[in-house]
């Protein structure tokens, strides 16, 4: 698709970028091939959810990994990047059920599961496919021919396998325990799902009498509803205050029971309110394990709507707020309130609806993650897996120390369901909930109990965690767990590149999964990029108004259209920027271990960058004649200092870049790339080169286009996997022979040694520090650009003199001058006049 004339005057992102990426799939350049003789790299896309858009976070993670791929793809490797995404368990099923409830007043329950989930399968289809979209236009450059879905059949089975074989070694089991849940939801969330935060709440002292004396024992808490599911008060065993104390009841408030007075170590705090604690087990994660070193009864006093049982008497199907209130009505009433004080609570909600989470005891699937944490340490102390940035490395170890037992059960439908079956003969409904209840664990669905022959056989309705499929992505997109050609070639892949704010939801869980299926690390390299925020360093939120969306800034948005800080910002809409200038401008703030700011001031600057490179090529392409760099090569040829700087500076400027990307050092490259564009090759070398452009000497411009050529071939070659759409229109018009046909797939350049020029380089150093004084002088002089001047050059050391003589023809031109005098000594204040 070469073609060689001129550029258009004006530089239309949105007209360049249309274009190229239908031409790149059309040829399947972003095809990898399994196997080759190419040496390998692969990056697996962290999975979007499939029930959302990109925001400008999901721009940050396609421009970092497009960059490290495409550059790798010039480079001469195999390079996979695999697309997918994941179908996202609770956030689609509450996004269905929300629009079934309003086009339908209907529940999922009033369509059954089989019905609703052919529900979800149709949303899916209709708009899963928005984000595969939104990559397009940011240019990222996937194999789509290999895209993914967690739960498409490849997944799926891959899911079930895992989790059959964590079942048959034992690390897979079912119990009854206390996880966290939510009433909104109605189901169980890992750890990771429960945000917490610190909020005004209140401290209630309340009187338990204790059983044959007229003593009360005074305990504080924050939850006085759940009183009614105590089964102790525990004690400092050291506290003299109690001790006498120690295995005698209590009459629990506003119920006929009695409960012990424990001696715990471990759970009492004797300088903490008044050093009596209630115990509730089957409501609090402290107490649970109080519950279990005492072997005391777990009583749930709350529904899975978090309203009280029916075993709480007259508190039955209360709500739990309101419950409180009656609890504390009571209390009063009965005289046991002492007294309430201000405390400070730190409040878990559910990270998907906010909605306080309450503990609750409940029979879920776990895996035991010792096992498999001991080898992902092991991995990361060997050095066979490197964070970057390093300090990410404590984090992750700290984390992975620390591990509990994680629940991979959730009582949805939308979701992988867990592989599992109960016979109605041995285990029958009520008995399923108890740890002793017969499971039949299989890959596929069995046709009758092995241990009875029954026929009646009901499956587990729980499905498992969303993050359970994605633990297994960078293999189960492979295809395991056939060996395949994919999951030979290309695991373990590369790079794993994602926020930081998933290194324990996933990251930690791919290397755990990955090296207990595959034996071997899932990635040898994590990079975890910062945050992106607004540019005063908020975050972004819709709360707030201040989310960007990155199609606004490529294809640019009406007014009305925008989050409320940006309308203020852009009263008549935000104008396109294009893909490129977006991706720069990500790719320059990239800092590790800094969130990124991200200011609209960089991305119209980064808008000029671009006008200002498809400007200096137009200005090359307008001058070129008929001139071909096959026909008159730059080898051979008598270049001038300009030329020979110009040459030298680039293969500094190619060096560097490829050091940056060495180093995932994405800011350092950018920067590179921006100061030799701007400040050497349009500032300086086509000013200097006008000279020759413009002149008699034939021989002089072909060698002056010669060099123009052959920088723009390789700034261009540079550039691409910043800005792949503008690099690839301005290089296919460049008067040469290409090896490629897209420079997406040409070679990616590497230093030039023969081009070090060391002396050309000094000598242009004085000759630019004299033409940058000179255009300093002339602006605080207020001398009109069309002014020629007189001006005398002084310097103490003869051999700049020298230079200065020697090259005063580029002096001349670019500092306006009609006379330059190059001296030893300044002239004296009262001879030195305007000319």
């Amino acid at each position: 698709m070469t073609d060689t004339t001129e550029l258009s005057k004006a530089y239309e992102p949105s007209e360049v970028e249309a274009r190229w990426y239908n031409h790149w799939l059309e040829r399947d350049y972003f095809r990898a091939e399994a196997p080759s003789s190419k040496p390998p790299f692969s990056i697996v896309l962290p999975p979007p959810n499939v029930t959302g858009s990109l925001h400008i976070g999901h721009a940050l993670t396609a421009t970092i990994q497009d960059i490290l791929t495409r550059w790798k793809r010039m480079s001469g490797f195999n390079a996979l990047w695999l697309p997918g995404t994941d179908h996202a368990g609770i956030a689609t099923q509450m996004v269905v059920e929300k629009e079934l409830k309003k086009t339908e007043g209907k529940s999922r329950h009033d369509l059954g599961r089989e019905a609703f989930l052919e529900r979800v399968w149709t949303w899916k289809g209709k708009f899963g496919a928005r984000i595969g979209e939104q990559h397009r236009y940011l240019g990222a450059s996937l194999d789509w021919s290999r895209e993914r879905f967690t739960m498409d059949e490849q997944s799926s089975a891959a899911v079930r396998e895992v989790f059959v074989r964590l079942y048959e070694e034992g690390l897979m089991y079912r119990a009854q325990k206390l996880i966290n849940w939510c009433p909104s939801c109605r189901t169980a969330l890992s750890d990771l799902e429960v945000e917490h935060e610190e909020k005004n709440g209140s401290l209630w002292h309340i009187r338990y009498p204790v059983k044959g004396t007229e003593r009360f024992l005074t305990v504080a808490t924050t939850r006085p509803e759940t009183l009614l599911g105590d089964t102790a008060v525990a004690v400092h065993p050291e506290d003299p205050r109690y001790q006498d104390l120690i295995g005698k009841s209590v009459a629990l408030p506003l119920t006929d029971r009695e409960i012990p007075v424990i001696a715990d170590a471990e759970l009492v705090n004797m300088e903490f309110g008044t050093g009596v604690v209630k115990v509730t087990p089957a409501h609090d994660f402290n107490d649970y394990q109080t519950g279990l070193r005492h072997k005391l009864p777990m009583l749930s006093i709350l529904d899975e709507a978090a309203r009280m049982t029916k075993d709480t008497g007259k508190y039955a199907g209360v709500e739990r707020t309101e419950a409180r209130k009656q609890v504390l009505a009571d209390l009063t009433e009965q005289g046991l309130l002492e007294k309430e004080e201000p405390h400070k609570l730190n409040v878990g909600t559910c990270q998907r609806c906010a909605t306080v989470v309450e503990p609750r005891l409940s029979p879920q699937w776990f895996i035991k993650i010792e096992p498999l944490a001991k080898p992902a340490i092991q991995a990361v102390e060997e050095g066979r897996t490197k964070f970057v940035p390093e300090s990410w490395t404590n984090t992750y170890f700290h984390w992975m120390n620390n591990i509990h037992d994680w629940c991979v059960s959730r009582q949805l439908w939308w979701g992988h369901q867990i592989p599992a079956w109960y016979c109605a003969a041995c285990t029958p409904a009520e008995e399923r909930s108890k740890d002793t209840a017969d499971v039949i664990v299989s890959r596929t669905a069995p046709e009758s109990c092995p241990k009875c022959g029954g026929k009646e056989l009901t499956q587990d309705p729980d499905v498992l965690d969303t993050w359970f499929s994605s633990a297994l992505w960078p293999f189960s997109t492979l295809g395991w767990p056939k060996q395949t050609a994919d999951l030979q070639t290309f695991y373990p892949t590369s790079v794993m590149e994602t926020g930081h704010d998933i290194i324990f939801f996933w990251v930690a869980r791919m290397m755990m999964m990955g090296l207990h299926f595959m034996d071997d690390v899932p990635f040898r390299t994590v990079y975890l990029h910062a945050m992106v925020r607004d540019e005063k360093g908020e975050k972004m939120s819709k709360t707030k108004g201040n989310v960007i969306d990155p199609l606004d800034v490529i294809l640019g948005a009406k007014a009305d259209a925008l989050q409320p800080s940006l309308r203020n910002r852009f009263p008549q809409g935000m104008p396109a920027h294009g893909a490129d200038a977006l991706r720069f401008t990500l790719a320059s703030l990239t800092q590790q271990g800094r969130d990124i700011k991200l200011s609209m001031d960089r991305l119209g600057g980064y808008k000029a960058f671009c006008n200002k490179l498809w400007n200096a090529s137009r200005f090359a392409l307008m001058n070129m004649g008929d001139f071909n760099l096959d026909k008159t090569p730059l080898e051979g040829r008598k270049l001038t200092l300009a030329d020979r700087w110009i040459l030298s500076r680039l293969q500094k400027a190619t060096e560097q870049t490829r050091a940056s990307l060495e180093a995932f050092g994405f800011a350092e490259a950018a920067s590179t790339l921006y100061q030799f564009l701007w400040a050497e090759f349009c500032d300086w070398y086509i000013e200097l080169a006008k000279g020759s452009l413009y002149g008699e000497d034939a021989e002089a411009k072909d060698t002056t286009r010669a060099v123009l050529v052959t920088c723009l071939d390789r700034i261009l070659r540079l550039m691409h996997p910043f800005m792949p759409f503008i690099t690839e229109e301005i290089w296919q018009k460049l008067p040469m022979s290409r090896p490629t046909e897209s420079i997406c797939i040409a070679a990616y350049p590497e230093p030039e040694t023969a081009w070090v020029d060391a002396a050309a380089e000094g000598e242009m150093a004085p000759v630019i520090a004299a033409i940058e004084g000179l255009r300093t002088l002339r602006g605080e002089s207020n001398l009109p650009p069309s002014a020629k001047v007189k001006a005398v050059v002084q310097s103490p050391d003869a051999t700049t003199r020298e230079l200065l003589e020697r090259w005063r023809a580029y002096l001349m031109p670019l500092a306006g001058l009609s006379e330059v005098v190059v001296g030893p000594r300044a002239p004296s204040l009262r001879r030195r006049r305007r000319s």
